[in-house]
């Protein structure tokens, strides 16, 4: 017989570095999760991404057991990495804090595929560019499309 799901839990921790401290913790503990085991798993899964932000959606079912799937890192995660900026542009239509080539938005979207709700590698990239121009990030060289 099938487990009756409790509920669903969204975090966002650092691959490899989950410990039970703030924001991980209380979350887990509020529903009923067993802290460590989540902690375990989690590190052991996220090994490959290590200090990356990474999503994982929890589903917990009455008798405390948990199951949860890793996505993809946030698109204005990787749009920081690739541009070398701190952080997003507080007036993005005025103020530019970095910028991105169309190779480099192409990358972030084939990785981001599996998340996005699109099948075409174009459309991927159409919603990576606003991400992009919302950020205060500039996309240089020639649109490929």
């Amino acid at each position: 017989m099938a487990k009756e799901i409790a509920g669903y839990l969204k975090l966002q921790a650092k691959g490899g570095q989950a410990n039970p401290a703030p924001p991980i913790g209380p979350a887990l503990g509020s529903k009923g999760i067993n802290i460590m085991e989540f902690c375990k798993q989690f590190n052991a899964r996220t090994q490959d991404k290590m200090g990356q932000v990474v999503p994982v959606l929890i589903t917990y079912y009455t008798d405390k057991s948990f199951d949860f799937v890793i996505k993809t890192p946030p698109t204005a995660v990787l749009l920081l990495d690739a541009s070398k900026a701190k952080k997003g542009s507080d007036q993005p239509n005025r103020n530019k804090v970095g910028s991105v080539t169309w190779d480099q938005v192409k990358t972030i979207a084939e990785t981001k595929m599996p998340d996005l709700n699109c099948f075409t590698i174009e459309s991927a990239m159409k919603m990576v560019e606003g991400t992009a121009n919302n950020m205060g990030l500039n996309i240089t060289g020639e649109r490929p499309f």
